[in-house]
């Protein structure tokens, strides 16, 4: 699946590279895309201030997830595509109902544009990343925020939770990742070499290890 900036989403055959469905109805970029462990449907997030949940089969629309102010940066499913999350520039995350397009809850609490979402693999709760330097927890339930990440020193563009919900890893403009403990939201470990902006950041499937990229 590929987000373009002419306000489409595309659904790829990976065995044979050819276009199955093209997903038209964004009227602005689509900055983010992502697909539902059970394959069944595909989220877009846009410039529009608008996700969109598609069905992955047919490519038509199913909902449009209306509610943010500003632009939606990132969105990301549930490991059990019960719910969506959407990061905004509004500086709020929203959780929806991935069945019914319905909003359980907004996720206020950061200073600065949201700009990147996580949900841990149990489901049991959301990760954001800001740039008000800060990354935040909250509770997937009730959307209440359990703990603020505080330590970078610049924008945090982009996080990531472990495969067995232990740790968060966040990535910022300030040069660094850092690692932190996903119950307490203590910092474990500040992971410095990089000499310029780092933008995203992943973890292995094993929890072993950890990989960073940078503006470079």
């Amino acid at each position: 699946m590929t987000a373009s900036q002419d306000y489409t989403c595309k659904i790829w055959d990976a065995a044979t590279s050819r276009e199955r469905a093209t997903l038209s109805g964004h009227t602005g970029w689509v900055r983010a895309c992502a697909i539902s462990p059970d394959s069944d449907f595909v989220v877009t997030a846009s410039s529009d201030k608008t996700c969109k949940i598609w069905d992955a089969a047919k490519g038509e629309e199913r909902a449009t997830l209306s509610g943010h102010t500003d632009q939606v940066d990132a969105c990301a499913i549930s490991p059990d595509s019960d719910f969506v999350v959407s990061a905004s520039r509004d500086t709020t995350c929203k959780i929806w109902d991935a069945a019914t397009g319905r909003e359980r809850a907004t996720l206020s609490g950061h200073g600065g544009w949201v700009s990147a979402c996580a949900i841990s693999p149990d489901s049991d709760f959301v990760v954001t990343a800001s740039s008000d330097e800060t990354c935040k927890i909250w509770d997937a339930a009730t959307g209440r925020e359990r703990a603020t990440l505080s330590g970078h020193g610049g924008w945090v563009s982009a996080c990531a939770i472990s495969p067995d919900s232990d740790f968060v890893v966040s990535a910022s403009h300030d040069h660094t990742c850092k690692i932190w403990d996903a119950a307490t939201g203590r910092e474990r470990a500040t992971l410095s070499g990089h000499t310029d902006e780092v933008y995203a950041c992943a973890i292995s499937p094993d929890s072993v290890f950890v990989v960073s990229a940078r503006s470079d």
